[in-house]
């Protein structure tokens, strides 16, 4: 079957939550500097990042097909996680997690015949992780890549004592969402 959209991302989850609602992405990601911008609020990182994926993908490309970009991020008290950048600053994530309620953040950004962007805020709880799940578990090297040092399709999904939103959303794109998005642009995934 051929294309139907561009995934603006190199993530394989993406692509296997895509696949799962039968949507062919041909996969060209695009680098971009994920830094926040001073002050920036969790909401506006997430959709700025999309939308700049989407836009920089479609620019690079001269292909007649939408293009899907998505951004995720774990956020607690207003403090975005992006992924670790070493073993000392995913297990200080986990350990900050640990016990508490946290957001998963994630914008979606599809560009076609118009620009539509949409977000899914998930609300995960952790259970009480002790010092030593926590080493063992990064030392896994699944939270290695991974926003808040967690992944909650994996072995991550063990401290997850409770979610409230969508679960593709925090895995890394919300698939109700996102078909609304694809629906708009006049893909219809069931008709």
């Amino acid at each position: 079957m051929s294309p139907q959209i561009i995934l603006a991302s190199a993530s394989p989850r993406r692509k296997e939550l895509l696949a799962q609602i039968k949507v062919t992405a041909l996969v060209h990601p695009v680098d971009l500097d994920e830094t926040p911008l001073p002050n920036e609020k969790p909401l506006a990182y997430v959709q700025r990042l999309a939308a700049e994926k989407s836009a920089l993908c479609a620019e690079n490309l001269n292909i007649d097909l939408p293009v899907l970009a998505a951004d995720t991020a774990v956020v607690l008290d207003d403090w975005i996680m992006g992924k670790p950048r070493n073993r000392e600053d995913g297990v200080a994530m986990l350990t900050r997690l640990s016990g508490k309620t946290h957001s998963v953040y994630t914008a979606v950004s599809l560009r076609g015949t118009q620009h539509w962007q949409t977000i899914s805020v998930t609300e995960v709880t952790f259970r009480n992780l002790l010092e030593s799940e926590i080493i063992a578990y990064w030392d896994t090297g699944e939270p290695a890549d991974k926003a808040g040092a967690y992944a909650i399709q994996g072995l991550g999904g063990l401290f997850v004592a409770s979610i409230k939103g969508s679960f593709s959303g925090v895995v890394g794109l919300p698939l109700f969402e996102t078909a609304g998005l694809l629906a708009k642009q006049g893909i219809h995934l069931l008709l």
